[in-house]
């Protein structure tokens, strides 16, 4: 999709964010019967401007930092998982291009009248052979989460000659990322899954397309070109980010479904409602707890790296926390998510039920290969440094 938006106003996407929980919660068992993200819901996120959160001001986006960004993802994983996924996917992979795609192809992307939305596998898994005044680009691809409504697809290509070669740099292949327009690509479905079931992150292709170098950035870039500290975050930490706030939200969301039913829920052995009892408080309050200070360290890393990046000052400390945060929320909130389900009983079997899909996504969420506990290994080497250096 493209939407034309007037010139830069200042919103408060956060609050406009929870503003849409009445439609995307009323959306939300139709979004999984039908495995998208439905209109109505693609409507008032447009109205609202997400889309554009992370596009600079200077092209009529929101202009909004990390922080911001992923509390806007927060609320919408609250209303639905599979919502806030694939905003995320979208918002996230738009602050990207607009960060790092040169001038020319940023602003005829983005800061035109029509404003375009991405979606796509950015890993260099196609090939790109170079033809004057860009690529003739093939490859085959996955996980296009936001693709059903996204206007732009991203598809990872390594470069290659016009003989069929890869081009090398220093013994490394050059790689890039091409935004093709949505109409040049073949999508072949594939997303049949158990949870995120809405976020439409079906397989792609793209055969022989002829995308202008001014489209194409460099896949492993560290320098962004705009200068707005969000992007000196780099790709993998804007990229990585946005996974923390869907658990946050998902897990909130199954901490106020539990409230509700056990306010009025009996069962044989309970003197009242299953909500006033000592066992279960208890247990609420210490999930509740873990939930309360994953939140804070999520933002305060994002902040604290934002911050040393806006002064040029960013570590690697400052990235492998961000790093260790996300990865470590997701069990988190599988952790709160599963205590809220097994106390529901009978209500978080039923289908549809909020509950149930709680669990299902925030075990599909947690599977992503960027969260995977390996990361947690690799960030343990600068956090480790930075103990030995106090």
């Amino acid at each position: 999709m493209t939407q034309t938006l007037e010139p830069t106003a200042t919103t408060d996407l956060v609050a406009a964010a929870r503003g849409l929980a009445t439609v995307i919660d009323a959306e939300a068992d139709r979004m999984e019967t039908e495995r998208r993200i439905t209109e109505p819901v693609v409507a008032a996120l447009a109205d609202a401007r997400i889309f554009w959160m992370l596009v600079p001001r200077a092209f009529g986006g929101g202009g909004v930092g990390i922080v911001e960004a992923l509390q806007v993802i927060e609320e919408l994983s609250r209303a639905d998982g599979s919502t806030g996924w694939a905003v995320m996917a979208n918002a996230f992979s738009t602050g990207i291009a607009a960060g790092f795609l040169g001038d020319e192809g940023a602003r005829e992307i983005f800061a035109g009248d029509d404003k375009g939305v991405t979606a796509g596998m950015i890993l260099p898994t196609g090939t790109g052979v170079r033809v004057d005044g860009g690529y003739r680009v093939t490859g085959r691809y996955g996980f296009a989460s936001g693709s059903g409504h996204a206007s732009w697809i991203g598809a990872g290509f390594v470069v290659h000659d016009d003989e069929g070669n890869p081009e090398v740099v220093d013994g490394t292949p050059v790689c890039r990322v091409a935004f093709v327009p949505r109409e040049k690509v073949e999508f072949l479905g594939g997303w049949n899954v158990m949870g995120m079931v809405a976020t439409g992150s079906d397989d792609y292709a793209v055969h022989e397309v002829f995308v202008p170098e001014a489209h194409t950035m460099d896949t492993f870039s560290t320098v962004p070109v705009r200068p707005e500290a969000v992007y000196k975050l780099g790709l993998l930490g804007i990229g990585v980010g946005g996974h923390a706030p869907v658990a946050l939200g998902i897990a909130q969301r199954a901490l106020e479904e539990i409230a509700r039913i056990t306010a009025v829920k009996s069962r044989p052995g309970y003197d009242g409602p299953v909500g006033d009892s000592p066992m279960f408080r208890r247990e609420f309050a210490a999930n509740e707890a873990l939930l309360q200070a994953a939140r804070r360290y999520v933002y305060d890393a994002h902040a604290d790296a934002e911050a040393a990046a806006a002064a040029g000052e960013i570590t690697d400390e400052h990235r492998a926390r961000l790093r260790q945060v996300t990865t470590w929320v997701q069990s988190v909130a599988q952790d709160v998510v599963t205590f809220a389900y097994n106390w529901g009983g009978s209500a978080s079997l039923r289908t549809p039920s909020v509950l149930g899909r709680c669990l299902r996504d925030i075990s599909v969420g947690a599977q992503h290969m960027l969260v995977e506990p390996m990361t947690l290994v690799e960030a343990a080497g600068p956090i480790l440094a930075g103990y030995t250096t106090r």
